[in-house]
């Protein structure tokens, strides 16, 4: 047992535990051999701390390999799909301090209007599904250059929009240009970053598709009050169609087919064989096509330098040109179809669960707070306007900042004392930390909204707002929590997984535009609300036999893989 992790008996190394191996002692503890044995065995190790860590996975020398690139330009690309990801995000609440006046523009009632949201993410959901199949075969840079050009175009139409059904089809259409960066840019990060860095980045990433949807209804609430609703869609494609170039130039594909060998948070391996070597370990899980010849080799680091030990030639760097294709070629002999069915049998592995509900109950809470706050502020005893409404957003906004920050802060730090009190062994249940935080601000923000939204008068719209802000802070944590833990512990299949995760939220969160509002009538504010906070509290709860049970997990359905079994995989 490690910190609480209960190990496992049936498999010796589990995959996502990695020995990270932060000092030296420990290193020559677990591997049994020196540091010198280890350079030559051809191990990699980051040298820019105080201490060596070793580079989980392990690089390849192919300088196409997305973790040979220069950390600024592997950082470049998350920021631009985080800037594309804020301008698609944003079209999930553009409507939230609109509610009245496209009632009124359109002759429908407030949940029609809500109904525009909810279609919307039932475009997400769809959507996902094929574009994950895809990106499995393919890759990611065709999906996100496809997103990026239907923003534009789904924007513009929803702008121009002069019926009901118009708008409602571009709601549609505009879903399915998010789901891209729904659905993969937090399996970018898992292609571009190390175990160690990801944790910052994934909260960034998190922060782009969450954190902006709290600051559109403050803006969209000044546009429709200044110089109308139609801008608010204008405006995203235009913003988009500037960051469209950038995309084009600067993301390249980011999914590579390392050798089984390298993935050594992944592949079952011990860290050396006895003559001291990284030697190459086949893997059940991979196909024909995906194995390539560099598993007949390890380089290894000496002064920065990568030195292959066979003869097997280091394949030249594609072109910038070349990279600027949106296919490369296939990343799996899998059949298209095959994939498309993939991330439904996972549903049934509690990891999933677990992060589904973490990651989409306190979203779909939030969605739900946004429908229905125009309902409860537009009458008395505050009678809001548009523009106010939209203002109320100011307090999430704060609150997505303050768990970006929280998160950043937490995630790898958590992780790395963890780690060393773990006698250099990680876990990816350490991850599962995070949802301490979540539970504190997430739960007091729900409870206190009901309870203070339900006495405008005596409460005004100050405490509402700023337990809404408190709720945003958990979801934005636990959204970098479950997003972590899936990379670090099945990393393999993180791209269908977070096709669950898609699945979850947007399926629920349109759920609850049906009902929002008949809730709210029916039980009133706090009486919803209480319910709401006991069921997040008890899903946080959840935690605990992950956390537990969560390397038991693993082993579990690595011997027993649901996918291989439905032959899937």
């Amino acid at each position: 047992m490690g910190l609480g992790v209960l190990g496992s008996s049936s498999l010796k190394q589990v995959p996502g535990t990695v020995h990270v191996l932060e000092d030296i002692t420990s290193q020559q503890r677990l591997a049994g051999v020196d540091q010198q044995q280890a350079i030559k065995a051809g191990v990699k190790y980051d040298r820019s701390g105080k201490t060596p860590i070793i580079l989980v996975p392990q690089p390849s020398d192919d300088p196409n390999d997305p973790l040979n690139w220069p950390l600024w330009k592997r950082d470049l690309i998350i920021v631009i799909l985080s800037i594309v990801s804020i301008l698609a995000a944003c079209l999930s609440s553009i409507l939230a301090a609109n509610t009245l006046t496209l009632s009124l523009y359109f002759g429908r009632d407030f949940t029609a209007i809500a109904l525009l949201t909810g279609y919307h993410l039932c475009g997400v959901g769809v959507a996902g599904v094929l574009f994950v199949a895809s990106a499995r075969v393919w890759g990611k840079r065709h999906l996100y250059l496809l997103g990026t050009i239907l923003l534009v175009a789904s924007s513009a139409w929803g702008g121009a929009s002069t019926g009901y059904k118009s708008m409602l089809w571009a709601r549609i259409f505009q879903g399915v240009a998010v789901a891209p960066f729904e659905a993969l840019v937090n399996a970018s990060v898992g292609d571009l970053y190390f175990v160690h860095q990801r944790g910052i980045r994934m909260a960034l990433s998190n922060l782009a598709l969450f954190g902006s949807a709290f600051f559109t209804p403050i803006v969209v609430g000044r546009l429709t009050h200044t110089i109308g609703w139609p801008w608010s869609f204008y405006f995203v494609a235009i913003f988009t169609a500037v960051a469209l170039p950038f995309v084009v130039l600067f993301v390249p594909e980011t999914t590579y087919n390392r050798a089984a060998y390298l993935d050594t948070d992944l592949a079952l391996m011990d860290a050396m064989d006895s003559r001291g070597s990284l030697d190459p370990v086949e893997s059940n899980n991979e196909t024909h096509h995906e194995q390539s010849s560099r598993e007949k080799e390890a380089g290894y680091t000496e002064n920065g330098r990568s030195i292959s030990r066979t003869n097997t030639p280091i394949p030249e760097k594609v072109s910038f040109a070349r990279s600027l294709l949106p296919f490369n070629g296939r990343k799996t002999d899998d059949s298209f179809f095959k994939l498309l069915l993939r991330p439904f049998p996972l549903f049934f592995q509690p990891a999933i669960i677990w992060a589904c509900l973490i990651q989409g109950a306190l979203i779909g809470w939030t969605v739900m707070i946004g429908v229905v706050l125009a309902a409860i502020y537009l009458g008395p005893p505050l009678f809001f306007n548009e523009e106010k409404t939209g203002y109320m957003y100011a307090g999430p906004f704060i609150g997505a900042l303050v768990g970006f920050v929280l998160s950043g802060l937490l995630a790898d730090w958590t992780a790395r004392v963890m780690t060393r009190h773990n006698k250099g062994v990680y876990e990816p249940e350490f991850r599962i930390i995070l949802v301490i935080p979540q539970l504190i601000f997430g739960c007091a923000g729900i409870y206190g909204f009901g309870i203070t939204s339900n006495n405008a008068a005596k409460y005004g719209w100050f405490l509402p707002d700023f337990f809404f802000a408190l709720e945003v802070v958990g979801m934005v944590i636990g959204a970098v929590a479950s997003s972590l833990y899936i990379v670090d512990a099945h990393r393999d299949i993180s791209v269908e997984v977070f096709t669950c995760l898609l699945i979850f939220k947007n399926m629920f969160s349109f759920g609850l535009t049906w009902s929002a509002y008949q809730w709210i009538v029916d039980n009133g504010t706090i009486g919803t609300f209480k319910i709401i906070g006991s069921v997040q509290v008890a899903v946080c709860l959840l935690s605990i036999p992950m956390y537990i049970l969560g390397k038991k997990n693993r082993a579990f359905f690595h011997r027993h893989d649901i996918l291989k079994m439905l032959h899937l995989r």
